[in-house]
């Protein structure tokens, strides 16, 4: 294990305005998928080619749900997941770099 391994803790209590989430995708076109990655790294960072972590508020959590939807077709697919309540996020195998995406244009 490396240092990639860490730990969250957010409650679902008014007090805490913080929001996990995990966001995976798989868009078809490439330059819709590009322009959702770089949506993305607005909110968090990217740990797959198609996944993204952000820690968050209520705020703009709400917002990037309301945003997603116009990166979609019947082909496409966004799953955003909040998670809330203690966790780890335990990591194995290559370290997550930061990455540009391949675009090939025909």
């Amino acid at each position: 294990m490396d240092d990639e391994n860490y730990f969250f803790h957010i409650d679902e209590n008014i007090e805490s305005d913080k929001v996990f989430v995990l966001i995976i995708y798989d868009i078809t076109d490439n330059k819709k998928r590009l322009k959702l990655s770089k949506l993305l790294l607005g909110y968090g960072f990217r740990i797959q080619k198609s996944a993204f972590e952000a820690m968050i508020t209520k705020r703009k959590y709400k917002e990037l749900l309301e945003r997603l939807p116009a990166y979609t077709s019947s082909e496409d697919s966004i799953r955003v997941y909040k998670i809330i309540g203690k966790g780890q996020v335990m990591s194995f195998g290559k370290r997550t770099e930061e990455e540009n995406e391949d675009i090939i244009v025909i």
